[in-house]
């Protein structure tokens, strides 16, 4: 180790910008029944992805997002990496997130499922996985469980131990819930009401940003998009890590913020055990969220990676 500073009722739509293929295949929001395997887990459910395409023939990139994000999150980030990579790009809506399924399981061994369910109907035999947070306890649970699968892995902000200590994620689902908003109002005002309700619980302007773009119309009525039900019931899973005696030995990049706690040097340890071929750097300047507050330094450590 180094150490360096296929969706229910799916609609498909084409189009391109900038010279890039785009595919949307969105799942139409459905409540899976979520019905128990005999080991008490959960089976794959389909999940939303987008597609960037690419001109080259190398291994796609798979970008994974974090707790109460989207595949959204990365667009600029995919377009960018397509045209600097030539590498096809897909960015993919966890379940219970963005236009996924919801389901009441969550665990990060039956999200690897869901992933590997979507990556056999996409016919993808290997990919490069890039995942934020949560969505980085997914990218190595996935990696260690199908390591044939994982070419590269790239975790953003985020290591294999608890995380409970840094993050306000259990009071934010609180005030998510208590929110009420009106019906049959501008989105504009309906945000500004939701905004208004969460801001004593939720004091930075960005974590409020991010959180109210999970505020969707459906049926005349305001709600969140994500799952909180689920959420709120699997948090203690999400917020830690599998127990796992094998190591996943390709080439990984665990990609910290400068000014974020998420991987500390307590961390290299298991991160050593774990991912015996892997680099740790840190983008200076940079909090939790790399790739919106340093975009350039993000695209550019990938690609270096890549290259390397």
């Amino acid at each position: 180790m180094r150490f360096l500073c296929r969706c229910y009722n799916s609609v498909m739509s084409f189009r391109r910008t900038q010279g890039i293929a785009y595919c949307s295949v969105a799942g139409t929001r459905s409540n899976s029944s979520g019905s128990a395997d005999s080991d008490g887990s959960a089976r794959a459910v389909p999940l939303s992805y987008d597609v960037f395409d690419g001109t080259g023939t190398e291994t796609p990139l798979v970008f994974l997002h974090g707790l109460f994000g989207s595949k959204s999150n990365f667009q600029s980030i995919a377009k960018a990496l397509v045209q600097r990579t030539g590498r096809k790009v897909l960015t993919v809506d966890a379940r219970n997130h963005g236009n996924s399924t919801h389901t009441p399981f969550m665990s990060y061994e039956v999200m690897t499922n869901d992933l590997m369910n979507l990556m056999s109907q996409l016919h993808v035999g290997k990919c490069v996985l890039i995942g934020h947070s949560m969505g980085g306890k997914l990218a190595m649970t996935s990696a260690l469980l199908q390591p044939g699968l994982v070419e590269r892995l790239v975790v953003v902000d985020i290591s294999p131990s608890q995380t409970t200590m840094h993050t306000g994620f259990p009071s934010y689902i609180t005030a998510m819930k208590a929110v009420k908003v009106d019906s049959g109002i501008p989105r504009s005002t309906a945000r500004k009401q939701a905004e208004d309700q969460l801001r004593p619980f939720v004091k930075e302007l960005a974590v409020r940003q991010f959180l109210l773009t999970n505020l969707i119309e459906q049926d005349g009525h305001y709600t969140w998009r994500v799952n909180l039900d689920a959420i709120i019931k699997h948090l203690d899973n999400i917020m830690s890590f599998p127990d796992f005696d094998t190591s996943y030995l390709g080439p990984t990049l665990f990609l910290g913020g400068g000014n974020s706690p998420y991987i500390s040097s307590e961390d290299y340890p298991e991160i050593q055990r774990l991912f015996p071929n892997s680099d740790i750097q840190y983008i200076p300047d940079a909090s939790h969220w790399i790739h919106r507050d340093r975009p350039m330094d993000f695209i550019n450590s990938i690609c270096t990676f890549l290259q390397s």
